[in-house]
């Protein structure tokens, strides 16, 4: 099953906007999906950019995802109060790290998946660690790609 992931701030394949970049406040942009099949626990994020030159940059990695939305803004801690936990993106910090290449337009996807049980990873986790404790418990999945190209140089 796929499930349809969007956001208030840009369209499928658009630009994602400055504000949600190392050029602008480097926030989370607001995201919505559809509710995943009967059976669902919750849901994970991993957001990536396989464009990165040294290999795929993982930039968010969240779980136990309550909901089918997350706010702008997401608080950089590694447990949220509604039960949310976020893990080390390949910056090696909690939380969003936002588009930020160093040439050229990549792309970064927003996947999200439906699980079948909640997870218990440790504050160290990452996106492998994620990924890990994911095997034979996704229900659906779904994508959100936007592109981003930095318009100064750093």
């Amino acid at each position: 099953m796929k499930i349809p992931v969007k956001s208030a701030s840009f369209d499928a394949s658009a630009s994602i906007p400055a504000q949600y970049t190392c050029e602008g406040r480097d926030v989370s942009p607001p995201l919505s999906w559809a509710a995943g099949p009967a059976g669902t626990a919750g849901y994970a994020l991993v957001m990536d950019d396989p464009d990165a030159p040294a290999g795929t940059w993982t930039h968010w990695v969240a779980w136990n995802i309550p909901r089918t939305e997350l706010a702008e803004d997401v608080a950089r801690e590694r447990r949220l109060p509604d039960g949310t936990c976020q893990g080390k993106n390949s910056w090696g910090k909690v939380g969003y790290g936002g588009p930020c290449p160093p040439s050229g337009q990549h792309r970064y996807f927003f996947r999200v998946f439906a699980l079948d049980r909640t997870l218990e990873l440790p504050a160290s986790a990452d996106e492998e660690d994620l990924r890990a404790a994911m095997r034979g418990h996704v229900l659906a999945e779904g994508e959100l790609v936007g592109v981003y190209a930095k318009t100064k140089k750093r």
